[in-house]
Formats: structure tokens, C-alpha cells, sequence
């Protein structure tokens, strides 16, 4: 059985203010989150940690298995009309924020689809829901607010004004990303910057203010 409502995800419309995004509330089945969230691998920090330096393994492998399936990118091409089909996938694993993440920006230009998958149990914060903006110059100016809980699938294509943040949070708050690239040259060298990151939080754990 799958993992993923793909249905959920062909019935939701292709929303274009200010730029090309969905959301998909429950994209994660709710009968499968809790067994995903139990294999959820452990991440040294904050930041963006590629899979290939953390342990990915049951139902948690299984789920980066079919976001990385021809469903999901038929119907991500389908929704925003675009061929992926000479597009890399790159993958990163977040667990952590902190208060100077979420800073309002809008990706770089060699990617072309960015997908969010947030794996929180719940989210009663405040702080760390991003927001779809108008602009880059005010994070009060948003046309929707992404709670970063359940399994809620946020994608976006990449354009000069596809900004968007969130206000400060510091804490756990665990999400996959996905992002369909120019080019294997952009995960090659994302992924070595990614795994460099990655490897000095494993070996100095408390430089950057981890929860004990």
C-alpha cells in the first residue's frame, strides 16, 4: 500500500499568486505518519543533511523510495507543466531549526521544482510555518502559511519571485526536501557541501546548541 495520497495530491489545484505552488494537507497517509515518524533517522543539527550520511532504513527509506517514484513526478510535471525528464533529483533531511533559519529568500536558480514533505507530529508554535510571500522585503505579506506538521506536502517552482520564509523558530521540526535540479553537476556539488556540514556537527555536537 502506498505510503502516499496521490489522489489528494491530482485533486489539488495549481494555485499562481504570486508564483506556482500547492499544498497538500495530509499527503502522508495518517495510518502510515507514525510508523514513518518511528524511522525517522537521527540528524547531528540543524541545517540540510544529504541521506547518504544518515541512517535511512525502514518505513522512512520506504517513503524516500516513492517520493523518488514516476507517480509522484508524472504528477508534479502534470500540475506545473514541466519536464523533469532530464532532471536530477536531490534529496536533504532536516531535524532541527534555528532562530536564524527561514530567512526570506527564493532558492537558487538551478533548481527548478522545490518539494517540502514536514514530518511533525503536531505544531503549536508560532514561528517556523513558511509562508508563500509577495515579495522579499516583508514577511507580513503572504498569501498562505504552511503548518509543518502531518505529513503536508509544499511544492513550488523556482522563479526570481518565488520568496518565501518564516519567523523565527528554534527547536525540532523535521522535514524532507526534494528538488528537481538543472543539471548532476548541482548534486554533486550540493551534496559534497551538504556531507562536509554534515560531518563537523557530527564531530563537534554541541557547537551548534543542540537540545540535551
Amino acid at each position: 500500500m502506498s505510503l502516499l495520497d496521490y489522489d489528494a495530491l491530482a485533486r489539488t489545484p495549481l494555485q499562481t499568486d504570486p508564483y506556482d505552488w500547492l499544498i497538500v494537507p495530509d499527503f502522508v497517509r495518517a495510518d502510515r505518519f507514525d510508523a514513518i515518524i518511528a524511522d525517522y533517522p537521527k540528524v547531528p543539527g540543524p541545517g540540510s543533511h544529504p541521506p547518504s550520511e544518515l541512517k535511512i532504513e525502514g518505513q522512512f527509506e520506504a517513503l524516500m523510495q516513492e517520493l523518488d517514484g514516476p507517480r509522484f513526478q508524472d504528477l508534479i510535471e502534470e500540475k506545473f507543466g514541466v519536464d523533469l525528464t532530464d532532471k536530477p533529483t536531490m534529496y536533504t533531511v532536516r531535524g532541527f531549526c534555528r532562530k536564524t533559519d527561514g530567512k526570506m529568500h527564493t532558492d537558487s536558480e538551478t533548481k527548478v521544482i522545490t518539494v517540502l514533505l514536514y514530518m511533525n507530529q503536531r505544531w503549536d508554535a508560532d514561528g517556523g510555518r513558511l509562508r508563500i510571500l509577495r515579495s522579499g522585503t516583508d514577511l507580513e505579506d503572504y498569501v498562505a502559511e504552511v503548518p509543518p506538521h502531518g505529513g503536508t506536502l509544499l511544492v513550488f517552482k523556482r522563479a526570481d519571485n518565488s520568496w518565501h520564509g518564516h519567523e523565527p523558530f528554534e527547536g525540532q521540526r523535521r522535514a524532507v526536501q526534494m528538488n528537481w535540479v538543472t543539471d548532476s553537476g548541482v548534486v554533486a556539488y550540493e551534496q559534497r557541501r551538504h556531507r562536509i556540514s554534515t560531518t563537523l556537527k557530527k564531530l563537534n555536537p554541541r557547537n551548534w546548541g543542540a537540545p540535551t
